[in-house]
């Protein structure tokens, strides 16, 4: 029968690798956790807040919800924004996610259909 204690006796020593190695793969890794992570979210955040400071009265909003509407009156933290001709909604800055007016304004100039031209038989 084999003694199990003398196996890990007999085993090797595992080998021995600087600290350095540690340190300079927890390093790799805080890197990558940076470029990947951390700095992607943080500059979306830049983005969605300068979008926010520029919206101003008559820019036309999509909600997180998805009520559309137009800016009637901006405030430091909430917009009155108008759904229909009698309805008005106060909402949250942050409840905002897009600009219709921008959508609407950069969408394909080229809607135009292709006409085919039809051939008459004589």
């Amino acid at each position: 029968m084999v003694n199990f204690q003398s196996l890990f006796l007999m085993a090797g020593n595992p080998q021995g690798g600087s600290p350095w190695s540690m340190f300079v793969m927890m390093g790799a890794v805080m890197i990558v956790f940076y470029f990947f992570m951390i700095r992607p979210q943080s500059k979306k955040a830049k983005e969605q807040k300068t979008f926010l400071d520029g919206l101003k009265k008559g820019d036309k909003v999509v909600t997180i919800g998805g009520i559309h509407g137009k800016v009637l009156k901006v405030a430091d933290d909430s917009f009155l924004i108008e759904v229909d001709a009698s309805t008005k909604l106060k909402i949250e800055k942050s409840a905002v996610s897009y600009d219709f007016t921008k959508a609407a304004t950069t969408a394909a100039p080229n809607n135009k259909k292709e006409e085919v031209a039809t051939v008459e038989e004589k």
